[in-house]
């Protein structure tokens, strides 16, 4: 008999279509008193790692700053066997460079602006450069569940 967990887990191509129909991520750092910061932000996906952009004096590039480990949740579902969900756990990049900050978070403009196009994006990712940092967070260690799939009742 196969495990539950193994029932569960989503293919990779499940993986990133759960993904890109989110529209945000709940992203984890670690405090310096090793306590979790969590927040919710807007991403996009570029070259196939998940991306964000926030504040350079935000408490998560600090918290990065020193600690460069990072989780993301992706979740939907209100009931238990509708349940479904992506976690992340990598080792973020940070990019403070105002060129990198402008494409990186030009592409979570793009993404969750409706109607923003990219003659309008070019002079607003560039203003926001100035003070932000873009993170780069790859797919090192992805765990995904899709409670859909089982043929249980809750």
């Amino acid at each position: 008999m196969p495990k539950r967990r193994d029932q569960i887990r989503m293919t990779d191509s499940e993986v990133w279509s759960f993904i890109e129909q989110q529209k945000s991520m709940q992203v984890c750092t670690l405090n310096r008193d090793g306590s979790p910061h969590l927040t919710t932000l807007w991403f996009a996906v570029v070259d196939g790692e998940l991306v964000f952009e926030t504040f350079t004096k935000s408490q998560k590039v600090k918290n990065l700053q020193r600690d460069p480990r990072i989780a993301v949740l992706f979740e939907d579902g209100t009931e238990y066997a509708k349940l479904r969900g992506v976690t992340v756990n990598a080792t973020a990049r940070l990019y403070s460079d105002p060129g990198d900050v402008e494409r990186l978070a030009g592409a979570v403009m793009l993404r969750n602006t409706p109607g923003l196009t990219p003659e309008q994006l070019g002079p607003v990712a560039q203003r926001m450069a100035a003070k932000r940092t873009a993170i780069v967070v790859p797919l090192e260690k992805v765990v995904s569940w899709d409670h859909t799939k089982l043929d249980v009742d809750y």
